[in-house]
């Protein structure tokens, strides 16, 4: 696993990602890092060298699991994106991402969670191997399969913020939440594989105004130490 500064200043705190460039779930993580100002280490856990480094015992040894991220705090480790998020919500709270009242919170967990365990689960890597490798299926069913569950998703989330007086520039209103954060990534992801977004012109207009953030541009997998 290699490790690197990823050119924030200041003290990081001892806080260290061990996360993946591509990984959507990290990608998320380094979005709230940025927006709250979090300096950190960038350690990456490459996915697919040596059979994986998410399954060599040092990792193991942070997460079980064997899934990125992990955000090590001051001698903590949380694995599990969401987790993380609202870690760093409650022990953070300066710049915040989420509103202020509790309908409100529940409404933009709501955006977050639809994407966070209903959408990005059934692609994620481990998944999308089991069923070129196991089940034997050739690499356009595995790219139509992740594109039927991508779609399936995000249909259901432009409906719902194409009518929502809550939204402005972003999800909710004009300032970047936990939805954003979720949001983001998944679309990205859903480019990667070649699925369709001009079908989905309100997220589509998010994505744009998130991405004229530097706490966006600077998690963008491009941008990452380990990308390729």
């Amino acid at each position: 696993m290699a490790q690197n500064g990823n050119n924030r200043v200041g003290n990081n705190d001892n806080r260290i990602l061990h996360n993946y460039f591509r990984s959507s779930s990290s990608y998320r993580v380094r979005i709230a890092l940025n927006l709250k100002g979090l300096p950190y280490t960038y350690a990456a856990v490459h996915l697919n060298r040596n059979g994986g480094e998410q399954f060599q015992d040092p990792f193991k040894a942070l997460n079980p699991q064997a899934l990125v991220p992990v955000l090590s705090d001051g001698g903590l480790h949380i694995s599990q994106s969401l987790a993380i998020l609202e870690y760093l919500e409650e022990k953070y709270p300066e710049v915040p991402l989420l509103p202020k009242s509790i309908e409100d919170r529940a409404y933009v967990r709501q955006l977050g969670l639809a994407i966070a365990c209903e959408i990005h689960p059934i692609n994620n890597l481990r998944v999308l191997k089991y069923l070129t490798g196991p089940l034997g299926l050739p690499e356009e069913a595995k790219n139509q399969w992740t594109r039927h569950w991508i779609n399936l998703g995000l249909e259901a989330i432009e409906a719902e913020l194409a009518r929502s007086p809550k939204r402005g520039r972003f999800c909710f209103g004009d300032t970047p939440t936990l939805a954003d954060i979720c949001l983001v990534p998944q679309m990205f992801n859903a480019a990667r594989f070649g699925v369709d977004l001009s079908r989905y012109p309100t997220l589509s207009a998010i994505d744009a105004e998130c991405n004229k953030l530097p706490a966006f541009q600077q998690a963008h997998p491009g941008k990452q130490v380990d990308s390729e």
